[in-house]
């Protein structure tokens, strides 16, 4: 039996990608708070980016102290926390 499959994640191009990348690196930078908007989640993300694994190509984001890994395909929006 097939599995069944739910909604794609909305493609974007390089240049969408390659911003959020220098936005989520300038974040951690400067250690910002943000409000991260996951694709397929209820609820946005908010924290600190801690690190950018290359490797397994998810951002770890700390937020009283829980750390929170988000595959980097699954971020859709980047904020600024208030």
């Amino acid at each position: 039996m097939a599995k069944a499959k739910g909604p794609k994640r909305p493609t974007r191009d390089e240049f969408e990608l390659e911003e959020l990348g220098e936005r989520l690196v300038e974040a951690m930078q400067e250690k910002a708070e943000l409000l991260l908007t996951i694709w397929a989640a209820e609820e946005q993300v908010r924290g600190v980016i801690t690190e950018l694994d290359s490797r397994t190509k998810k951002v770890h984001v700390e937020y009283m102290g829980n750390i929170t890994k988000i595959p980097f395909l699954d971020i859709m929006k980047v904020d600024h926390a208030r």
